[in-house]
């Protein structure tokens, strides 16, 4: 049974990018738009890995992070920021909001596959 990644990025392009470099490791891919619709397609969802984007409309990638760890069913699934953010400040803020790791965009297809299997395992 393949491992459920949820990705969380207002950029169709990015989605698109992460949508086939994780479907061709053999991951069953949910997407989002942002951090709300991430949220909602959470409710219904049980992904082993999230990876999200932190500068997005309606709600940011820290928002989501935090609203994911409220939420008691999701609280250890794996949470990977995937940004153009390299900024140490933002990303002490996103380890505190409960962040797992953080990748820096453009990503390199087989290192972030290799992140996700690490923190999925």
């Amino acid at each position: 049974m393949s491992k459920v990644i949820l990705t969380v990025d207002d950029s169709r392009t990015m989605r698109d990018m992460l949508r086939l470099a994780l479907t061709d490791a053999s991951f069953t891919v949910l997407q989002a738009v942002d951090g709300v619709h991430g949220l909602e397609v959470l409710e219904g969802s049980q992904p082993d890995v999230i990876i999200t984007d932190i500068n997005m409309p309606n709600m940011d990638g820290f928002g989501f992070i935090e609203g994911v760890r409220r939420s008691g069913l999701h609280a250890a699934t794996p949470i990977l920021v995937l940004t153009t953010e390299s900024d140490q400040a933002k990303k002490q803020r996103a380890r505190e909001a409960g962040a797992t790791g953080w990748i820096v965009k453009p990503f390199d297809p087989v290192k972030l596959v290799d992140a996700v299997r690490r923190v999925a395992a």
